[in-house]
């Protein structure tokens, strides 16, 4: 090896200066061969701007840089992640990001001082038109993208064939405890009832607003009880004429009247033998039925029309309904020996403006599923999309957010869902959008003292893998995917322990 100079400069050898050194060495390289650079600073606003980046300028809707500098970015930059990257402390060192200017291959990574406090970020444009730079890697990308299209597909076609009806002629339920979504100390206590409730043979009564997923709950009750392998047979009473119910409920004896099947018909009641039927919109049952109702939930057997012949029955009994029976009770409108007969393990499923905490992973579970039926790819919520989302009554509960978050999906061109969207489709819906508001609670710190670690070692690691998941879930805003992968861990291990009905999750 030939002899160095004696000039050549040395590399340094302590840690602090060759950290030094790379960060000079790295910033000079990304700025010179990226397509261009900007400066954040801890409030988001635009303080730097490189040569190169001053050519997306025109395409932005700046005709000079004093447009552009001082800004908030995401008042001149469409799409952009930066915020997140300053709240979180965490780096997107790969990304894709779409806006009036085009197409860019990004990375985002957060400055930080001495005291390791974030005091800004950086934003470096890695390539524009990937579609030609990064040809071989979209191309496999697309491969990947159609083969999760087809598993998506095949996913959809597995869910419609377990909602189809079975080849016995049974019905079977569609969900389980696992669909409820929601980690909130409001969902874990129902689902808490729900479980004690499955374990039981008596009638459960589910209260609570129109869209808080009682039908689900319903569902749930069945799949986890000893009925699990009998049918699970609903009707909803406001949706059948008053003339027609007596006969949805208790079948139809052949020739029973003029017009009917000379073969009979199978009421309900003897569709779910063995099963679960489920009353939804139980409080508007007329009066008439009611009776009848009740001398067959007591009784165990029924008489159908036209018949004098009593055919027994083995039913469990889920009813439902959004309306207070007490109040329709005493004003006479609803029997009270039916109200105690059904009243018996009521569950009363919350409103969503109780369960705000629940609202990404909610957001997170219904648009993976618009996604499904669309063939599209998931929506992805800004920050202030998700704490406006979290402001709001919710007269019309989870089914109501669906419809909010399945409107701005299909209006957006972007990739990215922000609070301006969701608050257009709100105002034209006739509802004046709430203030945003926190998505998650705080935790409030423990006292740290000796006698809190006298205690089974399996009770404090699991306390303290419920903090970090807890961590974890809020940092991430909810993103389950993200969560599981900072904590690593899979996805599944992740639901397994929001499901666990001993957990009691404070975020």
């Amino acid at each position: 090896m030939p002899a160095l100079p004696d000039d050549t400069p040395a590399l340094p050898l302590d840690a602090q200066s060759i950290l030094e050194l790379a960060a000079r060495s790295m910033f000079q390289l990304f700025s010179s061969v990226s397509q261009g650079m900007f400066l954040v600073d801890r409030t988001c606003r635009i303080v730097w701007v490189n040569e190169g980046y001053q050519r997306f300028l025109p395409d932005l809707g700046f005709s000079s840089l004093d447009q552009f500098l001082g800004r908030t970015v995401e008042e001149v930059i469409p799409n952009t992640q930066m915020r997140r990257v300053l709240e979180t402390g965490q780096p997107v060192l790969i990304d894709l990001l779409t806006n009036k200017a085009g197409t860019f291959v990004v990375s985002r990574i957060p400055l930080r001082d001495e005291a390791d406090r974030v005091i800004g970020a950086i934003g470096i444009v890695l390539f524009d038109h990937p579609e030609t730079t990064l040809q071989p890697l979209i191309s496999k990308f697309a491969l990947l993208q159609r083969d999760l299209d087809d598993a998506r597909r095949e996913l959809a076609s597995q869910r419609r064939r377990t909602l189809a009806v079975a080849g016995d002629g049974e019905r079977r339920a569609k969900y389980t405890f696992a669909s409820f979504i929601g980690s909130s100390p409001a969902a874990a206590e129902v689902k808490r009832q729900a479980r004690r409730a499955a374990q039981s043979q008596s009638p459960v009564l589910l209260l609570g607003e129109t869209g808080t997923g009682k039908e689900l709950l319903a569902h749930a009750i069945h799949s986890a009880s000893s009925r699990a392998s009998g049918p699970f047979v609903s009707v909803n009473i406001a949706a059948v004429p008053d003339t027609l119910l007596e006969a949805e409920f208790f079948g139809v004896a052949p020739c029973a009247y003029t017009g009917a099947d000379r073969k009979g018909r199978d009421g309900k009641f003897k569709l779910a033998d063995g099963g679960t039927l489920f009353l939804d919109e139980i409080g508007d049952m007329p009066q008439s039925l009611q009776a009848k109702l009740l001398r067959a939930l007591q009784e165990g057997e029924i008489e159908p029309l036209g018949s004098n012949k009593l055919v027994p029955f083995d039913v469990r009994i889920i009813a439902a309904t959004s309306r207070d029976l007490g109040v329709l009770v005493r004003e006479g409108r609803f029997r009270e020996d039916l109200f105690y007969r059904l009243h018996v393990l009521p569950v009363r499923v919350p409103p969503l403006r109780v369960r705000r905490s629940d609202i990404p992973a909610l957001v997170e579970s219904l648009g993976e599923d618009l996604s499904l039926r669309n063939g599209t790819a998931p929506p992805e919520l800004a920050p202030d999309a998700l704490a406006l989302l979290a402001g709001q009554p919710w007269r019309g509960n989870i089914r109501e957010l669906r419809n909010v978050l399945e409107q701005a999906v299909m209006r957006s061109d972007a990739s990215t869902i922000d609070a301006e969207q969701l608050a257009r489709v709100l105002r034209e819906a006739g509802v004046e959008p709430a203030a945003p508001a926190p998505v998650m609670d705080h935790p409030a710190p423990d006292a740290d003292s000796e006698a809190r670690y006298l205690r089974p070692l399996a009770e404090q690691v699991a306390e303290l893998e419920r903090k970090a998941i807890a961590a974890a879930l809020k940092a991430h805003g909810g993103n389950k995917l993200a969560t599981a992968r900072q904590l690593g861990i899979s996805r599944a291990t992740l639901y397994e322990r929001l499901e666990n009905p001993d957990w009691k999750l404070a975020i």
